[in-house]
């Protein structure tokens, strides 16, 4: 009886030292949960990010549709949409695109309006 205690005392305290130098499974799979959530978090952050962006582009551009519906026709409208449009930020591409005008007449009804006085 001595010796079955002894023995299973003797494979117990081997395997407890053993324990120590063993790589843990557990923590192997803590680490990789921990950088799946921060991928996750990562790519839901850009997500929201691209989000943002896409909401602002359709506002403006919902705004810009409104803009050129209350204008008249007219040849004195559309300067004055390209005025007012550079007044809120939009850049001259974006207004050329928006009024189906070229680029450099953008650029230069801007320039000739400055030239007049009026202060951006």
């Amino acid at each position: 009886m001595i010796y079955v205690i002894t023995t299973l005392l003797s494979v117990s305290i081997l395997l407890f030292i053993l324990s120590f130098f063993m790589s843990s499974k557990m923590k192997q799979l803590e680490d990789q949960v921990e950088q799946l959530s921060m991928e996750m978090m990562q790519s839901n952050y850009q997500t929201s990010q691209k989000l943002k962006v896409l909401e602002e582009e359709l506002l403006a551009e919902d705004l810009t549709g409104e803009i050129m519906k209350q204008q008249k026709p007219s040849s004195e409208s559309v300067v004055d949409t390209i005025y007012s449009m550079y007044q809120k930020g939009y850049k001259p591409n974006y207004i050329a695109r928006q009024t189906g005008l070229d680029e450099d007449d953008i650029h230069a009804f801007i320039e000739q309006w400055k030239s007049q006085g009026a202060h951006l």
